[in-house]
């Protein structure tokens, strides 16, 4: 259900918004609300001027768009580099001590001058027009925040490059079937904008671009997806830093979902409620099913029940055997080796989360990958 028949439902919803919507013209928007980007930056001195500077060139009415660097207390030569921008109307909100991108996000965003807040990570490059994109949806009054589309590129075509970026083509069409129909489910660290009136404060272990869109959705107001606003990210540099990314995103995520029951409540907050179970929740627990699903399907074989059984042991064997095989030797030509290779990946990974949660370890900060 969660990796084929939800993705499928909402792809097509996704197509169908997108064939209505061909035939209406945009209309032209007369006013852009101040906009306040909130740069999150921990030793980021490889590529925060890069960003800088790529902030600096979009495209939004001069005097409307502030740009903020939230340096969690960086070793580095990061706030140096973005005190020298200081005279270009950069801000640099340093946190002392470290305590992990939600803590700074939470001290910082007081002091933000914008209405419409836009958070960002270091190495994410924006395209020119993502912005005017990003802040377009919050015409509607019923908006309250509005997630972008998250690209990865990578200078190798490599394995880990083309497994994330499998998963984040379906990842996308799955975003823009859940706004075509409700709302999307969480934001992205990357790209994801909201009115700054809905922020709360965050707790040091919350996941901000997942708790912070579910609170807005008990709230009442709609989570958008804008396929316009497009930044680039470049791709993990190797599986283990793919790995670890994601055991901290499902850690934290599971948390955000048992501090904000209400989200998963029906009467509460409409269709939202079964696109947040059936796309994260549901993915979580997978490989919980897998370990069930293998171990029963081996009984059933052992006790004759019947050759589909046989044919259920078998197929899952190969699978692990595939990915097992591209463990030892990544170079295999063989696709779907690393797609099996990558899928494994996933649900060792919610497991490690999932189990995380359960026997209370919490991760909150985090150390850039980039090599």
């Amino acid at each position: 259900m969660t990796y084929v028949v939800y993705p499928l439902l909402m792809w097509m919803a996704g197509r169908l918004s997108l064939s209505r919507a061909a035939s209406v013209p945009a209309r032209e928007i007369e006013y852009w609300p101040c906009v306040t980007l909130v740069i999150a930056a921990y030793n980021e001195e490889k590529v925060i001027a890069q960003k800088i500077d790529n902030s600096l060139a979009l495209d939004y009415p001069v005097g409307k768009l502030e740009i903020m660097v939230v340096s969690d207390e960086s070793t580095d030569q990061t706030d140096a580099i973005v005190r020298s921008y200081q005279e270009r109307g950069v801000v640099l909100a340093r946190q002392q001590p470290r305590r992990g991108k939600s803590a700074g996000l939470t001290n910082a965003v007081p002091a933000a001058s914008g209405e419409i807040l836009v958070f960002s990570d270091a190495n994410s490059m924006y395209r020119p027009d993502a912005i005017k994109h990003l802040v377009a949806p919050f015409a509607r009054e019923s908006t309250g925040y509005v997630v972008g589309a998250q690209t990865y590129v990578s200078a190798d075509d490599t394995s880990v490059s083309r497994s994330e970026q499998l998963y984040w083509n379906i990842e996308l069409a799955m975003k823009a079937g859940e706004s075509a129909v409700g709302s999307v489910v969480g934001g992205d660290g990357a790209i994801f904008a909201l009115r700054k009136q809905l922020f709360e404060p965050l707790k040091d272990d919350d996941l901000s671009d997942f708790v912070t869109p579910l609170r807005i959705i008990v709230k009442g107001y709609r989570g958008v997806f804008e396929p316009k606003a497009i930044c680039t990210e470049e791709t993990a540099p190797d599986y283990g830093g793919e790995f670890r990314r994601k055991v901290r995103i499902v850690n934290r995520a599971l948390r955000t979902v048992l501090r904000v029951p209400q989200a998963l409540n029906p009467l509460r907050v409409g269709l939202f409620a079964l696109q947040l179970f059936f796309h994260k929740v549901v993915r979580w627990f997978v490989p919980y099913l897998l370990i069930l699903c293998l171990f029963s399907s081996l009984i059933l074989t052992l006790a004759g029940m019947g050759w589909i059984y046989f044919l259920a042991v078998l197929a899952q064997l190969m699978g692990y055997g595939l990915a097992w095989q591209f463990s030892r030797n990544q170079q295999t030509s063989l696709p779907l080796a690393s797609v099996c290779y990558y899928f494994c990946l996933g649900n060792i990974a919610a497991l490690q989360g999932t189990l995380g949660v359960m026997l209370g370890k919490n991760i909150t900060m985090w150390t850039p990958e980039r090599g």
